[in-house]
């Protein structure tokens, strides 16, 4: 018992020290197999202990990315990476792991950044786009053009566009709200139908990566004859915002444009410009009303902000455009995610107050308070929850454990997040208590008589004891032996070690000895013994005739 106690005492003081951080970062699109980093030496464990530990990896997502050699203690590429592919526009790559080891229960979280390469050129989504403009327009006139992609983040992604030279146009790049370059053409002379009907330039989007990439596309400008005035816009930026829970076939907003011309030429029809395939799913504007409604669910985890261009042409061919900037709210639409990560059952009924019992993560995909979850479990165990690092908790002992009293234990782990109404689940930890030998035996009598009458037969049953053991297995199973007593009383009596039985082995004779007393021992299967006394009194028979 001193010996289990001291290991206790160094399991939960390894416990304290083992939570910590682990950070990495290694390029996109490395081997399967490839080095991440040295676990065991950033641990500061022993290459064996990690075996006999049972450590094994665990992604927070739902592909496996890494695995944990436990011959040199290496973390390493499961698959190949493409940063594009899971992290999208997102400016920081970064894959979350935990490393769980065993006896003691520890858990050590990770991180490890996929860098980005220069792996893609910037594209547009057309090799060759049209641009019809009357010859009516004047210079300074603006012409938004298509943007090209380029899914690289940093230098690595778009950085410029050009334009080939042109003495009717010239290149205005901005940077929008969302900090992305738009490419503009402006009118900077006069058209004239008659002396020049097309224009034919070459568009080039380049980043700054090592070496750098560029992709280009070829803009025809179609000139148009007279139609003296585009439509305006009433505002030259939109700004509305919405919650994501908003039903498909909901009104965003409305743009609405004049133009001042009278009949064909007036008639105005709106569209979308140039927009992301994923986006014009998510939208569409009504060519007449010019209403924006929603044509798919929107999901504010996936994406918060959209950039919309609209384009508003009139029937002779004149065109402006405006920008649309609808901002998604978060809603409380993701009830928290509990993850059992371990769990330590059965668990020994002597173990000390403060040992980890389970471990287990939270993840709630809302934002801000709606994100925020709380987790309880409830007072009538004797177990308590504590907080270790961001959303991971652990169950620990708060009292000792008696399997005699409670021998299970069904312990409710609840989360709740901060929204209103709050959304909540809760999961189930089965623990079941497992004995240890903290009971000895008890007879059911302290002294055990009985009369028995000379000359009885061999076998004959004299009585029975009988010890019980609230313990369980084999701690509760009890061997019965005679303890200290003289060869003489073994020749005429056994006991029986299984069944505490007591019978006649030899011939039993009043005149020679009218009592027999004895200790009897119970012993359990983990060594604790009790004691009790038996007595046996020899009753005499008529054996003897008289003699003179």
């Amino acid at each position: 018992r001193r010996q289990r106690a001291l290991l206790w005492a160094v399991l939960l003081t390894a416990w304290e020290a083992a939570w910590g951080q682990l950070r990495y970062s290694v390029p996109e699109e490395m081997p399967k197999g490839s080095f991440v980093g040295d676990v065991a030496k950033d641990l500061g464990l022993q290459l064996p202990a990690l075996k006999d530990r049972e450590a094994h990896v665990f992604d927070t997502g739902r592909t496996r990315y890494f695995f944990l050699d436990l011959q040199n203690g290496h973390l390493s590429m499961m698959e190949q990476v493409d940063r594009e592919e899971i992290c999208a526009a997102v400016a920081k790559c970064v894959l979350n792991f935990e490393i769980l080891v065993k006896r003691p229960m520890n858990i050590y979280k990770g991180e490890v950044e996929i860098m980005d390469i220069n792996d893609n050129p910037p594209s547009f989504p057309e090799r060759r786009n049209v641009l019809e403009i009357s010859e009516n327009t004047a210079p300074g006139a603006g012409f938004p053009l298509e943007r090209a992609h380029d899914p690289d983040i940093g230098v690595n992604s778009l950085q410029n566009y050009e334009c080939s030279e042109s003495s009717y146009f010239t290149l205005d790049v901005k940077t929008g709200d969302d900090g992305v370059k738009y490419p503009e053409l402006l009118l900077v002379k006069s058209l004239d139908r008659e002396q020049k009907a097309a224009h034919h330039l070459i568009l080039r989007a380049t980043d700054n990566g090592s070496p750098v990439k560029s992709g280009s596309t070829t803009i025809e400008i179609i000139v148009l004859d007279g139609n003296d005035n585009a439509p305006e816009f009433t505002q030259s930026v939109y700004k509305v915002t919405v919650k994501e829970d908003v039903a498909v076939g909901s009104r965003v907003l409305q743009v609405t444009a004049t133009d001042r011309d009278e009949g064909p030429n007036a008639e105005v029809k709106y569209s979308f410009f140039q927009i992301p395939e994923k986006i014009d799913k998510t939208f569409k504007v009504d060519p007449e009303s010019g209403e924006i409604v929603i044509r798919q669910n929107l999901n504010f985890e996936e994406h918060e902000f959209y950039e919309l261009v609209v384009q508003a042409r009139d029937a002779g061919g004149l065109s402006s455009h405006s920008k649309v900037l609808i901002k998604v709210v978060d809603v409380n639409n993701y009830v928290p995610e509990i993850v059992i990560m371990s769990i330590f059952t059965p668990v020994p009924e002597d173990t000390p107050v403060g040992t980890v019992i389970a471990i287990f993560s939270v993840q709630d995909r809302d934002s801000g308070a709606n994100g925020e979850v709380q987790c309880s479990i409830s007072d009538s165990h004797p177990f308590r929850l504590e907080k270790s690092f961001d959303n991971y908790y652990r169950v620990v002992t708060a009292e000792l454990l008696d399997r005699e009293q409670v021998s299970e234990y069904n312990v409710t782990v609840r989360a709740a997040d901060g929204g209103s109404p709050a959304l909540q689940s809760s999961a189930v930890l089965a623990l079941r208590v497992l004995d240890v030998n903290d009971n000895a035996p008890v007879f059911a009598e302290e002294r055990y008589s009985a009369r028995l009458a000379e000359n009885n037969a061999a076998g004959a049953l004299v009585l029975t004891v009988k010890a019980t053991d609230n313990d369980e297995g084999t701690n509760a199973e009890i061997t019965y032996s005679f303890s200290d007593i003289a060869k003489s009383i073994r020749e005429v009596f056994t006991l029986d070690p299984r069944t505490g039985e007591v019978k006649v082995t030899g011939p039993l004779d009043y005149e020679e000895r009218k009592y027999y007393e004895v200790s009897v021992e119970g012993k359990d299967g983990g060594g604790l013994t009790a004691h009790a006394k038996v007595h046996i009194d020899i009753i005499d028979v008529n054996d003897h005739a008289p003699t003179l």
